[in-house]
């Protein structure tokens, strides 16, 4: 962890608490209660006084926790980020982490604990944050640039630099009520990130812009970076996390569960989501599936020197392997394995073709492994289900679906599909094929092997 020197972000042991069906937090009083409760009896005012000290400081919150209308939005949450650091906020929706950028921004303030950021911070937490519907493009963007902190001098040299990255020129004397949600949130980001912020915070409002503007956004938040400042982004997209941030921390429910190398948190989030990991294995063969002819006993994703592997390089070759246990002889028995994404899309599927096994199997313990290239795959939740039938006459012995799950990543560093191309990469698949090119008179040479 870095040292209080080095830190731009200190978070410790923060907690925020509300109250379900209310827009006000427990034990917090209207004006108007405050004015009843002084035409009251003292000890009733002391009372009420109490009262929202307690809220104000985490104590009435505490004692009211089990109670069925109150909810912990965030509860013990403590990390640093270091200068310079770029680190993704994931989990699932309703975990916490709009929550925690509200109280980094200042949005909101915590019920425990203390957050402390180093630097002037940036944020864009929503579409259009300070925006005045009546007033032009250029105007928000001098009123936008107020609210962050930024001085008038300073906008006045930046506002060419900042119509120009929102591609809203022609429309820079346009009232922003006229703006679609898109040139909305690429003027609202390109304000944010042109403060030239020490902390950037930014929440999942990327997903409005179209795919160009979201490279361009990617691209910014990276130059952010080399620059020295620190970058805290949430999202959704596992892709861009893992392309864009050295860390991740991963919250649910409130809490951190996963804070480490942004590869390793991404996949532990799709693992948990997807209610599967890289393993898989039935100690006890009544639960494994199959039946009395054949039963599997593990699945698990390994490389090459034989590891599991939860998370792999998009250039390396993945190793899907199946052991399964023979417990009737006299069954031509065939395995297969089948691919999909996160969204459920088959990618293909894929069985032992091995001519031995056109014979019976003997009785006894298998383990058969495919071998998928690098470069193949594109980068994402990969969710892999195994099978296993025998033929003549066909029958199927077992299907386990989606029984382990590992996640494709691809760290730009030259040598895939991809290239020096870092935006949105089409395609359920992503094979690195020859190409072979001619000018002119030349001759097509033959296809390379």
């Amino acid at each position: 962890m870095p040292s209080m020197s080095e830190a731009a972000v200190r978070v410790d042991n923060l907690g925020k608490y509300y109250r379900i069906g209310t827009s006000r937090q427990a034990g917090q009083l209207l004006l108007r209660e405050v004015l009843s409760n002084l035409g009251r009896a003292p000890f009733r005012r002391i009372a009420a006084g109490t009262r929202h000290l307690r809220a104000r400081f985490g104590g009435q919150h505490a004692s009211s926790a089990g109670e069925p209308n109150h909810i912990w939005a965030l509860r013990n949450v403590s990390f640093e980020v270091a200068r310079g650091q770029i680190v993704g906020i994931i989990g699932p929706n309703g975990a916490g982490k709009s929550t925690l950028l509200k109280i980094l921004s200042r949005i909101t303030d915590p019920t425990e604990g203390r957050a402390e950021l180093r630097g002037r911070v940036g944020s864009l937490l929503e579409v259009g944050t300070g925006f005045h519907p009546e007033l032009t493009g250029r105007e928000n963007s001098y009123l936008s640039g107020a609210l962050l902190g930024m001085r008038k001098t300073e906008i006045d040299r930046k506002l060419d630099e900042i119509l120009a990255f929102a591609e809203i020129e022609k429309f820079a004397d346009t009232p922003v009520k006229y703006y679609s949600s898109g040139m909305y949130v690429r003027l609202a980001f390109a304000v944010a990130a042109h403060l030239e912020p020490e902390i950037l915070i930014v929440d999942e409002v990327l997903a409005v812009g179209d795919v160009n503007f979201q490279r361009k956004c990617l691209n910014k938040m990276e130059d952010v970076r080399q620059h020295g400042r620190t970058i805290l982004f949430v999202s959704h997209n596992m892709a861009a996390v893992t392309r864009l941030c050295q860390r991740a921390i991963l919250i649910s429910h409130g809490v951190i569960q996963k804070d480490g190398p942004a590869a390793e948190v991404a996949s532990a989030y799709l693992s948990s989501s997807l209610r599967t990991s890289a393993e898989r294995s039935w100690p006890s063969p009544e639960s494994a599936p199959g039946n009395e002819v054949v039963r599997l006993q593990e699945v698990r994703v390994r490389d090459e020197a034989g590891k599991t592997v939860e998370h792999i390089d998009i250039r390396c070759r993945v190793g899907l392997e199946m052991t399964y246990e023979v417990l009737t002889p006299g069954h031509q028995i065939s395995v297969h394995m089948s691919l999909s994404n996160e969204s459920g899309v088959c990618l293909f599927g894929t069985g032992d073709l091995d001519l031995r096994w056109r014979d019976p199997r003997p009785p006894g313990r298998f383990t058969s492994t495919v071998w998928i290239p690098g470069n193949f795959l594109a980068e994402g939740a990969i969710v892999v289900s195994a099978a296993a039938s025998s033929h003549q006459p066909f029958r199927r012995h077992f299907t386990a679906q989606d029984v382990v799950a590992f996640h494709v990543t691809d760290p730009l560093e030259g040598g895939s599909a991809r290239g020096d191309w870092d935006g949105e990469f089409p395609g359920l698949v992503r094979p690195l094929l020859p190409w072979t090119t001619t000018f002119g008179n030349e001759i097509s040479p033959a296809p390379p092997p």
